[in-house]
């Protein structure tokens, strides 16, 4: 979804697999551009809805999760406003119980010559994703006015 990692025919094609057997997708051939026969995949409801369930299941884990939390908020118009704020609340959270352990690192820990400078740009990238994070809400808190 976001251009990371190599997908390649021995990942993609077992999962295709697996998720037509448990009738999350359907599979169907059409003519290809070039006349040749190509297989065209679409979601289910049943799909959709275990996709909702996964999206969903946000804990600890997932909010510690630059990737995980990044996915839901790529899927965010297919969620409640509650859920939205649920998975904001924790990645912020997250976000801030990292920046005071760094913060305490900094203030209590020889780091040597170049620590300083990780710490300094990790906490760095800490604030900015907590400025994102403020702007998702404000755009999940127009969205749900909306609906």
């Amino acid at each position: 979804m976001f251009g990371e990692g190599d997908i390649h025919n021995n990942l993609v094609y077992p999962i295709l697999r697996r998720f037509t057997a448990k009738g999350w997708i359907t599979k169907k051939t059409a003519r290809g551009e070039r006349g040749q026969k190509r297989q065209v995949y679409a979601l289910t409801a049943a799909g959709r809805r275990a996709l909702l369930e996964r999206i969903l299941q946000f804990g600890e884990h997932e909010a510690g999760s630059a990737e995980e939390f990044t996915i839901r908020v790529g899927f965010f118009e297919l969620l409640t406003p509650e859920a939205r704020s649920r998975i904001l609340n924790g990645r912020e959270q997250y976000l801030r119980l990292r920046d005071e352990h760094l913060s305490n690192i900094q203030a209590r820990l020889e780091v040597g010559a170049f620590g300083p400078e990780v710490l300094k740009h990790v906490r760095e990238c800490i604030k900015s994703e907590l400025q994102w994070v403020r702007r998702l809400r404000h755009k999940a808190i127009t969205l749900s006015l909306k609906e």
